[in-house]
């Protein structure tokens, strides 16, 4: 049965505690691979969920399973990898190593490359590659707050993984055109960056049309160098990724009044970038600008300005190390 299906998150961060706390309190089967900090913080306080529609979960500490120890990876049925991606191939040994080889293992990681390193590691497990199109914060204490709406996707195929994950608050469908779904995503995850360098929240950096027209910048130079190498992305939005650069031009209340219908944010929702500069942790920024930049780099068509925004947060995680 599904419930008995055994989930391990691999990297009980921010995205990993949400997700997997939501799976746990709809009856999964879930237990948690991460750091001591974190194991030591959820076994203090237990787990608290909250989001920007009023979601509030608890799961007390005697009801979360969570380690350092890789052996954790030994029982699973289910591997959800939500690690950051510069972590992706020293996650694979450790599955490769402990997991089961029918185990399925699932990349919810940022970047659109995370999928394809598990699978050219672990030629013998079913690899899906997954998006999840929300941010959340951790806040400490045991608090996980999710800060932004949107449909989790997973690849289609079998087993049916969907229908595991589709529980409560926490809604997935499946997908045959990950690749697409995965560019699409970091197409809008080039926004991390910005809100990172404004120092605001999501929805005061949207208010500000400078931030708006950069953004759109961003995404006219990924648009170009994704056509040049074949892609056509599909963004988590209602609208489709060429329109949404004409969006974010719009005057600001024109602006808003149509962001409304696309995207929920929480007013206090900031970056997972933002987040990273903040604990003085290495950024994703090569697997966000960096991408563009290197296709911009193959096809020969500039990209000055995701460059310029990678400097500026590069030059950001030096002063923060």
């Amino acid at each position: 049965m599904e419930s008995e299906k055994k989930i391990t998150v691999a990297g009980a961060g921010s995205i990993g505690c949400f997700v997997g706390g939501l799976l746990k309190n709809a009856g999964r089967d879930v237990s948690f691979f991460g750091r001591q900090r974190i194991a030591d913080e959820l076994q203090h306080h237990g787990m608290h969920l909250t989001d920007y529609s009023g979601l509030d979960v608890r799961l007390s500490p005697s009801e979360i399973n969570v380690s350092e120890n890789p052996k954790l990876l030994s029982h699973a049925d289910i591997i959800l990898v939500t690690v950051k991606s510069g972590a992706t191939e020293t996650m694979s040994e450790l599955i490769g190593v402990h997991a089961p080889r029918n185990a399925t293992v699932v990349s919810l990681q940022n970047g659109v490359r995370n999928a394809d390193i598990l699978s050219d590691a672990l030629p013998d497990h079913d690899v899906r590659a997954g998006m999840v199109p929300f941010n959340v914060v951790q806040i400490g204490n045991g608090r996980f707050h999710r800060g932004t709406s949107g449909v989790m996707m997973v690849s289609a195929g079998t087993p049916d993984v969907t229908s595991i994950l589709d529980v409560p608050f926490l809604e997935t469908k499946g997908s045959s055109d990950m690749k697409m779904v995965l560019w699409g995503k970091l197409m809008v995850n080039l926004n991390n960056a910005l809100n990172a360098l404004s120092d605001v929240t999501l929805v005061e950096e949207l208010k500000d049309r400078k931030w708006r027209l950069q953004l759109a910048d961003q995404m006219k130079e990924a648009m170009s160098v994704m056509r040049a190498e074949g892609i056509s992305p599909i963004p988590p939005s209602p609208v489709p990724a060429w329109l949404i650069p004409h969006i974010l031009r719009l005057p600001t209340p024109v602006f808003r009044a149509v962001a409304k219908q696309m995207l929920a944010i929480d007013p206090q929702a900031r970056s997972s970038m933002w987040e990273d500069i903040q604990q003085g942790r290495k950024t994703e920024i090569d697997e966000l600008q960096g991408e563009i930049v290197r296709l911009g780099e193959k096809h020969g068509i500039p990209t000055p300005v995701n460059r310029n925004v990678m400097q500026k947060i590069k030059a950001l995680e030096t002063v923060a190390s």
